[in-house]
């Protein structure tokens, strides 16, 4: 078998290529950096997206309770109504008893 340089071997290699014909290093390694930079910046954007899509789906479902607690709440109003006619209807009846009973006292 044959020694074949591996990856790190060409670019030590180039770099010193390039340090011995003078090319300025430093544009590549702003460059570099902004693409670090870049790079976090997307993870940091990513994790913000996926926060923001749980948040939404957590608010969704507290959207959907309050709407259904809003719905009982209303059905419970009407409830409440017909309780209360009732209750009226009922003390009109007792009151027209009690005064046929009053009568029938004399």
């Amino acid at each position: 078998m044959r020694w074949a340089p591996g990856p790190l071997a060409e670019n030590t290699k180039l770099a010193k290529v390039a340090v011995a014909r003078g090319v300025d290093l430093e544009p590549i390694d702003r460059l570099e950096e902004k693409v670090r930079m870049l790079v976090g910046m997307i993870d940091r954007l990513r994790a913000e997206s996926a926060r923001a899509s749980e948040d939404n789906a957590r608010m969704a479902r507290e959207l959907e309770s309050l709407r259904n607690r809003v719905a009982e709440a209303e059905g419970t109003g009407v409830e409440l109504s017909t309780l209360r006619e009732e209750r009226d209807l009922i003390r009109t009846r007792v009151t027209e008893m009690h005064e046929q009973i009053e009568t029938l006292n004399l």
